[in-house]
């Protein structure tokens, strides 16, 4: 079983999301992990779906969308992991909307279930500061909306608090007694999928910073030596 987020895992991270499309050496890389019928291949990402389908829908992979929300199985359809409600947004979405304003680059980006402040093509010490004032005034507002606040690598998203990587992940997990397990993440929603896997799987951090993961690597192009290796 190998479980692998996607931005900033895979492929580095991009000024504008949609730029980080993958490439054909990852594209190889996937298809020959996926090939081998006692492999089972999950991308875990916090994009949406039609993005995911666009990109790997083909495959025959796992997807794991926003987080956790949306689950495609292998030759299945989409399926919500549970009901969700997002009437949420029309509160939250004004001060987002407000940040993005106050600080120039940023933006906001509107998924299903989720909201996101992407703040890597603003002014880093305008950002920086902007980001802990917003994440401030969005603690008090969503302790009452039974929703978190994810910080990610320069993006805040808002979303369910039922919903994360490491329930979604769950679904493959349990599904058999696997002779091998890898994940692979880089930020603080890959922390809920190192935290639900057995002792003996094997737990990769891309990049520094304190971590439940066993290991660590440098950057997406070691992950993607290490993928090769495997093949």
């Amino acid at each position: 079983l190998i479980l692998l987020d996607y931005d900033g895992t895979l492929v580095f991270f991009s000024d504008k999301p949609e730029r980080a499309k993958p490439d054909a050496e990852l594209l190889q890389l996937l298809s020959l992990l996926s090939r081998d019928e006692r492999n089972e291949v999950v991308i875990i990402s916090g994009r949406d779906k039609e993005t995911l389908d666009r990109w790997f829908g083909q495959m025959p992979l796992g997807l794991i969308a926003e987080h956790g929300v949306w689950i495609k199985e292998e030759g299945m359809g989409w399926e919500m992991i549970e009901p969700l409600q997002g009437d949420w947004k029309e509160e939250i979405r004004p001060i987002l909307e407000q940040y993005m304003d106050r600080t120039p680059g940023s933006f906001v980006e509107e998924k299903e279930f989720s909201l996101v402040w992407h703040y890597r093509k603003a002014d880093p010490e305008l950002a920086s500061l902007r980001a802990r004032e917003l994440k401030d005034a969005l603690l008090h507002l969503t302790a009452n909306l039974d929703l978190t606040v994810l910080e990610g690598s320069k993006v805040l998203e808002i979303k369910n608090l039922e919903v994360n990587k490491g329930r979604a992940a769950m679904r493959w997990i349990s599904k058999e007694e696997w002779g091998f397990i890898l994940a692979i993440g880089d930020d603080l929603t890959d922390e809920d999928l190192f935290a639900v896997l057995p002792p003996e799987a094997y737990s990769i951090k891309v990049g520094l910073g304190p971590s439940k993961s066993r290991f660590n690597l440098d950057s997406p192009s070691e992950v993607r030596l290490l993928l090769g290796e495997l093949i």
